[in-house]
């Protein structure tokens, strides 16, 4: 079940600094999951869906040789592995450091991430005007929605627990219709009982 592994190196300008960058995929009940980190932390956490094994339980695979690795690629291996097999178990890792310039700086996207990662729990879901409530602007459900969209770490930031008012799930990660976001949301709920 591995895949695309030894990491891939490369290089990629980000805040004025170069980073070195890695890449490591992953099989999960999702499909594959794609992680690019640097020495400081990950930047982008992207999901290849796979609507055959979708919800199959098989949790996440990786290579057993991990010693190439960066300590925080790692650390984002063991977080998904343990998030697929108890989402739970996630509150007793320490949440792998994100490198990503979106997050670096004051910006509204970065206010919305940071608020939805420390404020909404496994197992909970908010709509889109309660977290711009939460984040401070009310009236901003419109741009928390664009906020999601950019999200460029999911899972970690958990944009899977937000929906509409209506409690319409909505759409994931680019993909049409809601399936996967209700598999998260599904998954979550089984295991917080």
């Amino acid at each position: 079940m591995l895949v695309n592994m030894p990491p891939r190196a490369r290089t990629q300008k980000k805040l004025g600094s170069i980073c070195e960058l890695q890449t490591v995929s992953l099989k999960s009940p999702l499909g594959v999951i794609h992680i690019s980190c640097c020495r400081e932390g990950i930047h982008t956490i992207e999901l290849k869906p796979d609507y055959k094994e979708c919800g199959c339980g098989c949790g996440c695979v990786c290579a057993d040789d991990q010693l190439k690795l960066f300590p925080e690629c790692v650390s984002c291996v063991a977080w998904l592995k343990a998030y697929f097999k108890d989402p739970n178990s996630t509150h007793t890792l320490p949440l792998p450091s994100i490198h990503h310039p979106i997050l670096q700086g004051g910006s509204w996207t970065a206010c919305v991430l940071r608020t939805l990662q420390s404020k909404v729990c496994v197992g909970e879901v908010v709509s889109y005007a309660h977290l711009a409530q939460l984040a401070g602007r009310p009236r901003a459900a419109r741009a928390v929605g664009g906020a999601m969209r950019k999200n460029p770490v999911p899972l970690l930031i958990p944009c899977h627990r937000v929906c509409l008012s209506s409690g319409v799930a909505g759409h994931y990660m680019g993909c049409r219709g809601d399936h996967l976001k209700l598999w998260l949301l599904e998954h979550e709920k089984n295991t917080s009982q």
